[in-house]
């Protein structure tokens, strides 16, 4: 009779596995995370321009906008370049690292519904003229310093199902939406399109559906009022994995494109995504080293030397990550906490792991979005360094 993997052999295997699965087609990779200095973040460039093409192979009609805010790193944005992407940005540094990198203005949009103003000349200075609103007053912002600038509305979508919602802080209901083109319109601007978000790390298709089919409503409604919207923004939210299978970008695209099909029967002028952390989420590996141990009670602690505040931030609102160690033997529960001296760097609970010795490295998969760009250098530890390959 087969005996009945636990909990815990199930996670550290699936860690295991996609352990191996990455550095075995990956030799140059893999070489270099039992070498490289911790904290840091190994990224695999060619993973990252595979998952570009991969992108622009099941939608192809969808032009694809790299959310910089993901990891802009100048290697990972190269990269993207390289390959033809455009490139979304909210601010004026993130602006200014595209824009080194010869990106012409016109490949190169802003989504973010509230922006400095100072950022909105900067990239009105610099010919780019594309931005989402979602407030009458970013729109009075807009038309004062950015005139004839385009703009796109934010609709608000659900975000049920995604591991980041994000549609309380942005995003108007479509009737609101309707009067906000209008006002931009009114004010000399040039009403362009619409826009939402599904989530991040999105696996409810659900969210497409009703995010298309409500802006396929404010677009008719938009053209009844004499306003010719031309770009249809469906923002990001493609998942990667983590700890457990999600949806691929098949699934979604095939999806997405039947829906398109029923609520735009005439396609808009330009289909626009957002990815983020669908291009290079997956496509990073955190290697850290165990520098203590500790019972705490019934606890078992691990400490490595980084953390919630030096990389690690989204753990804190319930991205977990998988976690690997080169060590075998019988698996303990841990739970691993970050390098700094407070007590809400905490990575990870109910970590399965056999117990790993101190000077060991630990191995944070899919660590590629969302950890370096969040990090800051509290309690005087660096962020960690990042090396693209």
């Amino acid at each position: 009779m087969e005996r009945t993997l636990s909990a815990g052999e199930i996670q550290f295997s699936y860690a295991k596995k996609y352990f191996e699965e990455f550095t075995s087609s990956r030799p140059k990779v893999a070489k270099v995370l039992k070498e490289v200095k911790t904290p840091s973040l190994v990224m695999d460039l060619s993973g990252i321009k595979a998952r570009y093409v991969q992108i622009r192979y099941h939608l192809p009609e969808v032009n694809v906008y790299y959310a910089v805010k993901a990891n802009d790193h100048p290697g990972v944005l190269k990269t993207l370049a390289e390959v033809g992407s455009g490139f979304e940005v909210a601010s004026s540094k993130e602006l200014e690292k595209v824009l080194s990198l010869g990106v012409p203005p016109e490949k190169i949009i802003s989504s973010n519904p509230v922006k400095p103003e100072e950022f909105v000349d900067f990239a009105y200075r610099s010919g780019v003229d594309r931005f989402a609103v979602d407030s009458f007053a970013e729109v009075e912002k807009i038309a004062k310093i950015a005139p004839r600038s385009r703009v796109y509305v934010r609709i608000t979508v659900p975000n049920e199902g995604s591991d980041w919602p994000l549609s309380r802080k942005f995003g108007v209901d479509p009737e609101t939406a309707l009067d906000i083109l209008e006002f931009a319109k009114e004010k000399g601007l040039i009403p362009a399109g619409v826009t939402f978000h599904v989530g991040s790390q999105c696996n409810n298709l659900r969210n497409w559906f009703i995010a298309i089919r409500e802006a396929s409503y404010l677009w008719e409604r938009a053209r009844s009022r004499g306003m010719r919207l031309m770009f249809l923004n469906m923002g990001g939210g493609i998942p990667v994995r983590y700890t457990t299978e999600v949806l691929r970008i098949e699934d979604i695209a095939y999806y997405v494109k039947g829906l398109l099909r029923k609520y735009f029967p005439t396609p808009p002028y330009e289909l626009q995504i957002e990815p983020g952390r669908g291009v290079v989420g997956d496509q990073g590996v955190l290697v850290t080293t165990v520098i203590g141990k500790a019972k705490r009670g019934d606890e078992n602690w691990l400490y490595v030397d980084t953390g919630v505040f030096n990389g690690l931030a989204e753990a804190i609102g319930g991205i977990r990550y998988p976690v690997f160690v080169e060590r075998e033997g019988e698996l303990k529960e841990w739970v691993i906490g970050g390098v700094s001296c407070d007590s809400l760097d905490v990575i990870a609970r109910r970590v399965y792991l056999p117990e790993p010795e101190v000077g060991d490295r630990l191995y944070i998969l899919s660590a590629g979005a969302y950890t370096t760009v969040y990090a800051s250098e509290f309690n005087g530890f660096p962020k960690p360094e990042v090396i693209c390959l």
